[in-house]
């Protein structure tokens, strides 16, 4: 089977926000590493030996960040590292100030408006760039699979919605509420159960389904499934796309994944499932696991350890 995620994208608006932010970057760090001394002299710093060596340290991390930036990687890190820096300068500068009169003085003030404005946008960008990647904890999911059957006959079973717990392994029930809908209840993380209203949205008998949630729903999410003849002539490939949100977002995925329920495992045990299903009559269970979605908590993981005297004597019996 083969199987991708793709994480919600970032705005175009923020990534174009970026690349200005990177440019801006590039001018500071070339102009600091270039000329410190005219740099120096416009901002009104003294030509102390510490401003001497800061200034061209203070150009070289801008060229860092403008290379993250202008090289097309994420916004945000670069953004948030970006408000690091402007908070550096801006204490650097109100400590100038403090020492500073005359002509000097009006200067500082000048180039403070101008890094407390940088700063501004700098932390804007980053928080929508955090927003646009964090919320939701969106997953699309790819499988497919081979199935020795025809494609009409694959296609009818899955079109009985109330057939899929029989094969996707979180589905506790999928009941039919009209000839377009019905109502789902699966498991998640942590012991809870989550329920959603869905409603097919685009079929073409014998080819294709499409579904998606509709209202409230505890898991927002939308698929599609098509059933193509494969070249032999017997078999089905059944193509599967699905995107939803996982309860809890990106904490929540990361935590079933410990727990040994990653989304990619899943969409491939539950194809692997619908295989055996149509081409035995039943999922085929390991003797380790006969129960099979129940063995989730029958039987959780643990570390490795050594067995008991009681294991080792019925081991020495067997």
């Amino acid at each position: 089977m083969a199987l991708r995620t793709a994480k919600r994208e970032e705005p175009g608006r923020v990534r174009r926000r970026g690349r200005v932010l990177g440019l801006v970057s590039l001018g500071l760090g070339v102009a600091q590493v270039a000329a410190p001394h005219a740099v120096r002299r416009l901002s009104g710093v003294d030509d102390s030996a510490t401003t001497r060596a800061v200034v061209p340290l203070v150009g070289a991390r801008e060229l860092v960040h403008a290379a993250g930036l202008l090289a097309g990687r994420r916004v945000g890190p670069w953004s948030w590292t970006r408000v690091a820096g402007d908070a550096m300068d801006l204490t650097s500068l109100v400590v100038a100030l403090g020492n500073r009169r005359g002509q000097r003085r009006g200067r500082l003030v000048g180039v403070t408006g101008v890094v407390l404005g940088i700063t501004a946008l700098d932390v804007l960008t980053a928080v929508q760039a955090t927003r646009a990647t964090g919320r939701g904890g969106t997953v699309e999911l790819t499988a497919t699979t081979t199935v020795r059957r025809p494609a009409e006959e694959v296609y009818s079973f899955w079109r009985d919605l109330e057939n899929l717990p029989s094969f996707m392994g979180h589905l506790e029930e999928v009941r039919v509420t009209g000839e377009k809908t019905s109502r789902w209840r699966a498991t998640a993380p942590f012991g809870r159960t989550v329920e959603w209203d869905a409603e097919i949205t685009d079929e073409e008998p014998g080819v294709r389904i499409g579904w998606t949630s509709t209202g409230d729903a505890d898991v927002p999410n939308t698929g599609k499934v098509w059933f193509v003849p494969a070249p032999d002539g017997e078999s089905t490939e059944v193509h599967v796309i699905m995107a939803y949100e996982i309860p809890g977002g990106k904490i929540g995925k990361a935590v079933a994944r410990y727990f040994g329920e990653e989304p990619h495992q899943q969409v491939d045990d539950d194809l692997r499932r619908l295989k055996q299903v149509l081409e035995t009559g039943e999922v085929v269970r390991s003797d380790g696991a006969p129960w099979g979605k129940r063995a989730r908590e029958e039987f959780p993981q643990r570390p490795a350890q050594p067995l008991s005297p009681e294991e080792l004597a019925k081991g020495a019996q067997a």
